[in-house]
């Protein structure tokens, strides 16, 4: 039976890093840095529209594509499949996929491209399903897997708390359909839900519930909005039996991974988690430090990182889990 396999990784973030002092000056606003720093790791991020970049969704997918792309030296054209993991997309319609494809690629191929919108865990399930694409369809080669997030694109003026902790990226990896035999390669994935919880926190004006009006604009009831606190130790009992659940599924145990990569929003959330798991934080990676928190982004971006800073080697066995609005999450082991 065939597989999917890693063979590529690529990032990108727009302009040069803003440190939380930068941040700011730069946004007019208030956050207390030293504890953004201590508690949740966050130092440096990059927001393009502070830096003057023109730059949006479709770019940053596209850039940390055509990265991963090069990084597994394949042709771009024979990308089978482009699936962008967001909930920052470049317009409500056409998909992000679809314009990601028509830069690559440049002309009209059999190529598939859609969108998968699960807030912050849109690319642990577009990485499923475009796992599960590839090991039943022989005639698809390759498929392109992105997370990009562009929240700071939906920020309104003066918002101290999203500032803070939001920011630009995109990471992305390129998958090959492998035969069986071949020692890497995903393995399982699931995802859980609790849509009870969908008025927490989330972009809520500009579809068709809420369409934009001048009312809307003037009572700031538009960008990204914070409707109800989040529970604080939410991760911390959530991520544990989920990772249980998912060894359990691949008939392993904790101990049988060698690299986990959580959604990156909270480093001492992380290090409690890690430490409820019986490991050490050598077994995972963190970038919160480099982007602040970048969504759907932040678990291939640690991705690359990891790899290319040898954390992760070829037959390592890596989990990843990701949650975030909605509720959403999603979780996938694999061989690398």
């Amino acid at each position: 039976m065939a597989k999917a396999k890693i063979i590529g990784t690529g990032l990108y973030a727009p302009g040069e890093p803003l440190s939380n002092e930068e941040v700011i000056k730069l946004a007019n606003v208030e956050f207390d840095a030293a504890k953004m720093e201590e508690k949740l790791g966050i130092k440096n991020r990059h927001i393009a529209h502070l830096r003057g970049i023109e730059e949006t969704t479709a770019d940053f997918s596209t850039k940390a594509a055509l990265a991963a792309i090069e990084n597994a030296g394949i042709d771009k054209d024979e990308v089978g499949l482009f699936v962008v993991g967001t909930d920052t997309p470049e317009y409500i319609s056409p998909s992000t996929g679809v314009l990601v494809q028509g830069r690559v690629q440049n002309k009209e191929l059999k190529t598939a491209s859609f969108d998968v919108n699960a807030s912050c865990a849109g690319f642990t399930i577009a990485l499923d399903m475009a796992a599960s694409k590839l090991a039943v369809d022989p005639t698809m080669k390759y498929a392109v897997v992105v997370g990009v997030y562009n929240m700071p694109a939906f920020f309104t003026e003066g918002d101290a708390f999203a500032y803070s902790i939001f920011a630009d990226g995109a990471g992305a990896v390129v998958l090959e359909r492998v035969e069986d035999d071949d020692e890497s390669g995903y393995i399982n994935g699931f995802q859980i839900t609790d849509g009870t919880q969908w008025d927490f926190i989330g972009i809520y004006a500009g579809g068709a519930k809420n369409p934009i009006t001048h009312e809307r604009l003037d009572n700031k009831e538009y960008g990204l909005q914070l409707l109800k606190p989040l529970p604080g130790s939410r991760n911390i009992e959530l991520w544990p039996p989920i990772v249980e659940q998912l060894v359990e599924k691949a008939g392993m145990k904790v101990s049988d991974v060698d690299h986990f990569i959580f959604t990156q929003i909270n480093k001492s959330v992380i290090e409690e988690v890690v430490k409820i798991l019986g490991c050490g934080m050598d077994k995972t990676t963190t970038v919160m430090d480099k982007y602040g928190y970048t969504g759907s982004g932040c678990v291939p971006m640690a991705l690359h990182h990891a790899v290319t800073e040898g954390k992760i080697k070829r037959g390592d066995t890596v989990a990843f889990v990701a949650s975030g609005a909605g509720l959403s999450v999603g979780c996938n082991i694999f061989k690398f």
